[in-house]
């Protein structure tokens, strides 16, 4: 072979591998986009993250709104007086012990009159089961528009009617067919939960 020969060969090994790479670059930069599509987005993680909320602040008879999943959350801090009515309102509520539904709406640490962890914090999704308005806030007890005159304080579904106690208890013959949901949900400490993880489900 003579020197010509080599330096043509040198060269062309040289432009085929010089392609080659420029070909693996491209190949790379095309393939980290649509692989990238895979992964779930921020927005899209953010909405199905867990979310700590601080109670440590909050005065008795107050709720709190935080937003999980894209629902707004009820937390309640029950006065002693809210917690009481829970026996007055035992005969009149649907489904009192919180047996239907079990698996979807009320997880086994919420299975009883207060449906929480701990009697005095609720922790409730705030959409009525009926047909998914957001129920209001009606803690006052006694007489008032749209609610009967022994009302023992609880919530209001605006749009038709439904109601249900200070332990997100529907009420009897009411077009909500079941309690207030209640989410998964942990205490991190005496003044901070964390709603989107339990026991059962781990984020």
């Amino acid at each position: 072979m003579s020197q010509q020969d080599h330096v043509v060969d040198a060269e062309r090994r040289f432009w085929v591998g010089t392609t080659c790479a420029v070909g693996g670059v491209a190949a790379v930069g095309v393939a980290i986009p649509f692989v990238s599509t895979f992964a779930p987005s921020e927005r899209a993680k953010a909405a199905g993250a867990p979310v700590e909320a601080e109670i440590g602040d909050m005065k008795p008879g107050e709720l709190r709104t935080v937003e999980w999943r894209g629902k707004p959350v009820w937390i309640v801090r029950r006065t002693p007086e809210m917690l009481e009515s829970l026996k007055a309102t035992d005969a009149l509520v649907a489904d009192p012990e919180s047996k239907r539904n079990q698996a979807e709406i009320t997880p086994e640490y919420a299975r009883n009159e207060y449906r929480s962890r701990k009697p005095e914090y609720l922790v409730a999704v705030g959409i009525c089961p009926h047909l998914g308005c957001s129920p209001t806030a009606r803690f006052a007890e006694g007489p008032q528009p749209n609610l009967p005159d022994d009302w023992h304080g609880g919530f209001l579904c605006p749009c038709h009617g439904s109601t249900f106690d200070m332990a997100g208890r529907v009420y009897k013959n009411k077009p909500a067919p079941d309690n207030l949901t209640i989410p998964p949900y942990e205490f991190l400490s005496d003044s901070r939960i964390i709603i989107g993880v339990d026991e059962n489900n781990k984020a």
